[in-house]
């Protein structure tokens, strides 16, 4: 019996790394598997690793007509081609040009994840704008799956889409690989190398408190409030550290030349860049608490591995994260763009060690009940199997 084809879609190639590894290498075994997004070495890398087909198309992240035009017209002749049996995108610019080439293409089941929406923080024509793209990709696909509840409830509150929706399991798209993210004895071998040192202030050493925050450097991820509060907190506990992983993106969402003065020049904070595999997992081991005080996501997946890692979060009351966070159970939560609330809650972490503790005891323990790897998976192929 020939196997039924499915093509899996975001707009760059990172981001069907992330999402998709080992995923489309398990699907193989029961479909045909095409991996499709803008050129680039990582979609190289995920056709190796997984096994599977790859077809590379130029899509632009943000707003291009003449680029979107022909990214669409690329990808028709692709479904044309290809006549797949299931399209299956994430990310916004993927969801709109697959979604609409999928349709007219008549591919039967067209599928799309909002692993995040733009538009609830944005303002004037540029909102109108995502709202206008958001509903094109929703009238085109057959199945809209929101990533978490709080997206559900912004598609449907904003009348985005009048379709059905149905959040797989409780959320998230990637779930969480414990025995990966854990305390193993290769990722606690690594700390030592880190360069964290304590502070001696000449009457005795203090072991450092780490906060630790792992995402892009930019404005819509609260980094602007999360400086200013540390730099609040760091002049009277000195021997507070923040460390920042992740890369920054001046071109595209910048943080303020303030920030990134201060990141430069304030002793408690450092600038780590990306880490990977065991070397990221080596900061989550080596901190006491997370911080994530985001304007916006979809479901943040740097928070569930902080929790996997054992580690209490403070995030912003927004989408995704405070459905993985319960206030006083696993973290806190604050408003967004408060930088006196964040500065508070990050105050009272290194305060009140017994509450931080009883944060961190809770925090593996609801990640593997909610969003174990495997539990998110068996959801997204009882999904599959139920449409096609």
């Amino acid at each position: 019996m020939k196997k039924k084809k499915i093509i899996r879609a975001t707009t760059v190639p990172g981001s069907l790394d992330s999402f998709c590894e080992g995923l489309l290498k398990q699907l193989s075994e029961e479909y045909e598997v095409i991996g499709l997004s803008s050129p680039g070495e990582k979609l190289e890398i995920v056709g190796k690793r997984e096994g599977v087909k790859t077809i590379a198309i130029p899509m632009e992240r943000h707003i291009s007509p003449i680029m979107d035009l022909k990214a669409l017209f690329l990808l028709i002749k692709v479904f044309r081609r290809e006549k797949p049996d299931m399209v299956h995108s994430m990310t916004p610019k993927a969801g709109l040009l697959c979604m609409m080439a999928a349709w007219w293409t008549k591919v039967p089941v067209r599928v799309h994840t909002f692993t995040g929406l733009v538009f609830p923080t944005s303002t004037g024509m540029k909102r109108r704008i995502l709202m206008l793209t958001d509903k094109i990709t929703c009238a085109c696909a057959t199945h809209v799956i929101p990533e978490g509840e709080g997206v559900k409830n912004d598609l449907l509150n904003n009348g985005i889409t009048k379709k059905p929706l149905r959040v797989l399991g409780y959320g998230n798209v990637r779930g969480v690989d414990m025995n990966h993210y854990s305390r193993r004895p290769e990722v606690m071998e690594r700390i030592a190398s880190l360069n964290i040192s304590n502070i001696n202030d000449g009457s005795e050493v203090k072991d450092v408190f780490i906060f630790l925050f792992v995402g892009r450097i930019v404005r819509d991820k609260g980094i602007n409030e999360l400086v200013e509060a540390f730099r609040m907190l760091h002049e009277s506990y000195s021997q507070t550290r923040l460390i920042l992983v992740g890369r920054f993106e001046d071109s595209l969402d910048p943080i303020l030349d303030s920030t990134r003065k201060e990141i430069e020049l304030n002793p408690g904070i450092q600038a780590v860049g990306q880490k990977f595999g065991d070397d990221l997992l080596a900061y989550y081991a080596a901190s006491d608490c997370f911080v994530m005080p985001s304007y916006r996501e979809g479901f943040p997946n740097t928070v569930l591995e902080a929790g996997a890692m054992g580690l209490p979060s403070i995030v912003t009351n927004i989408n995704g994260s405070r459905e993985i966070i319960v206030e006083g159970e696993n973290g806190i939560i604050v408003p967004p763009q408060n930088i006196y609330a964040l500065y508070s809650s990050m105050k009272e972490m290194v305060e009140n060690p017994v509450k931080r503790l009883a944060l961190a005891s809770a925090s593996r323990a609801r990640v593997a009940e909610r969003y174990e790897q495997g539990f998110v998976r068996k959801c997204l192929y009882d999904f599959y199997r139920e449409v096609l």
